[in-house]
């Protein structure tokens, strides 16, 4: 009784029914905030933080930085989404939140883009600075155990790497990713190594183009770090898998190696076990396996979900 009084007590203000209502569309750190809410830092701050202790928000440290996202408890998730839900997404002020919000998300994706295609020709060489490459893959492919018959999507596939690693042992493949540049990169790479089951489309991770259930295996090798949302490319990730289907995440386990955020776009700098488990059951998926591959300074680890 007393937690769902001080969380509607915590709600019962217009600035903190924004910040939910801004949250509910994913990650924000403080200073995106206060540049939606027209705000200063220390007010913005306060409301944050009456937030988090009325259980509603939860805060990720990441070095300098600290996100801040809707409360993803087991316990409190379903009475926070019905709090959301109670917001009235036609008010005039949350409208102009969210015109605001879009110019924060499309400010990322240009230094995202501009980042992608200054860098498609050296991309495996910058990938080659954090991690072993070739460790990754082999331990991949044992940890999924593909079977030859699988219908395969690679979600962010950049220079078509992760393709090619499983292209002989999978039905069919397809890599999505947004930059040109990068899908120029991978339809060489392919048809020199002579992976003609494979193929690449501009796609967005979070719409990715094609029907519920038409994959039995997807992979998200080191781009969930770059990601605005990323619940929500697990679940648009869900969605296009088949019951029982494999999920593969491969990304850095937590860091403070803020140099990857200033220099090289990561807008996250890696996840912990508990947070990816909780996203993909979110998402209807249950991990199976983890493994970490420890690095100096970076560590990767593989996350394998299935499809309940």
């Amino acid at each position: 009784m007393d937690q769902i009084l001080n969380a509607l007590k915590a709600l019962g203000e217009p600035t903190r029914m924004r910040v939910m209502a801004l949250c509910a569309q994913g990650d924000l750190t403080v200073s995106e905030l206060v540049h939606i809410l027209g705000q200063s830092q220390p007010r913005v701050s306060r409301h944050l933080k009456l937030l988090c202790e009325a259980g509603l928000l939860q805060r990720l440290r990441e070095g300098s930085w600290v996100f801040h996202r809707l409360a993803a408890e087991p316990d409190h998730m379903p009475f926070v989404k019905k709090l959301v839900d109670l917001i009235p997404q036609d008010d005039e002020i949350l409208l102009r939140d969210r015109e605001r919000l879009q110019e924060v998300k499309r400010e990322r994706a240009e230094k995202a883009s501009q980042y992608f295609s200054r860098n498609a020709m050296r991309w495996a060489e910058i990938r080659a600075l954090h991690v072993d490459d070739g460790e990754v893959e082999k331990a991949l492919l044992k940890l999924v155990k593909p079977k030859g018959n699988e219908d395969f999507l690679d979600i962010g596939t950049g220079t078509g790497q992760i393709l090619q690693v499983f292209g002989n042992h999978i039905h069919q493949g397809w890599g999505i990713d947004l930059s040109s540049d990068m899908l120029s990169i991978a339809r060489a790479n392919l048809e020199a190594n002579g992976n003609h089951n494979c193929a690449v489309r501009q796609g967005d991770m979070y719409q990715v183009p094609f029907s519920a259930e038409s994959f039995d295996l997807i992979t998200i090798h080191q781009v969930l770090h770059y990601a605005d949302e990323p619940v929500r490319a697990v679940a648009e990730a869900a969605r296009v898998l088949r019951q029982g289907g494999k999920l593969a995440i491969v990304d850095f386990a937590p860091h403070e190696e803020e140099t990857l955020r200033v220099d090289h776009q990561h807008r996250r700098l890696g996840f912990s076990e508990k947070e990816l488990a909780d996203i993909c059951r979110e998402c209807g998926l249950e991990i199976k396996e983890v493994q970490h591959l420890p690095g100096d300074p970076l560590t990767v680890t593989l996350w394998v979900a299935v499809k309940l």
